[in-house]
């Protein structure tokens, strides 16, 4: 996805919010975005020029049917990446659509260059307290780290708080929590932690 850095200085400037781990966006141009608190229409525009300051070439991806002509010409330009999921041949036997998880690294395969794919883990804007958690398969098989972007509307902060190299699945989802449990949500009461993996002593 693209803005202008310009307009992003100026989002920034206009409205007072402060800039956020530049340092671990630098190193990690190759990575899987982990997009967090999505409450509401404002998160994109904030997670936009936060990533445009921070220098990550963000895109999102979507169905390769919508990147054909003339839906592509305007989606292109904002990052989109498509995702072919069409039955693909295997050795030994008929044609396998591949999941979403093998469409997307294979994304990563294709590309060894800058590729960073934001997801937003909640799923929707609605209050879910079960995240999507197929990015972090993504990140492992990929074999690419996953950065905690986030926007706090408390403290007027956004971009990347930590970066999780995928190990322990659970272990690493707790990390997740811990961390988006002190973000403030544009609104709050639609934030919602994942139940599952919720640090000892928290509640839902």
């Amino acid at each position: 996805m693209k803005i202008r850095k310009t307009s992003a200085q100026g989002l920034f400037q206009a409205t007072g919010w402060k800039l956020k781990g530049a340092e671990i966006a630098h190193k990690n141009a190759r990575c899987v975005v982990a997009a967090a608190p999505h409450t509401s229409n404002w998160d994109m525009l904030f997670s936009l020029a936060a990533f445009e300051l921070l220098g990550l070439p963000v895109r999102f991806t979507i169905k390769k049917e919508w990147m054909r002509w003339p839906f592509n010409l305007g989606l292109e330009p904002l990052g989109a990446l498509a995702v072919d999921r069409s039955p693909q041949p295997v050795e030994g036997g008929q044609a396998r659509r591949p999941s979403m998880v093998e469409a997307m690294v294979r994304l990563f395969a294709d590309d060894p260059g800058e590729l960073a794919i934001m997801v937003t883990p909640e799923g929707s804007r609605s209050a879910r307290d079960e995240w999507k958690t197929g990015f972090w398969h993504v990140a492992r098989q990929a074999g690419v780290p996953i950065l905690l972007g986030y926007l706090d509307y408390k403290k007027k902060e956004a971009g990347v708080g930590g970066i999780i190299h995928p190990g322990d699945f659970e272990t690493d989802m707790r990390t997740m929590m811990t961390f988006y449990r002190d973000v403030t949500a544009c609104h709050p009461e639609l934030f919602k932690l994942d139940h599952r993996y919720l640090p000892a002593g928290d509640g839902a």
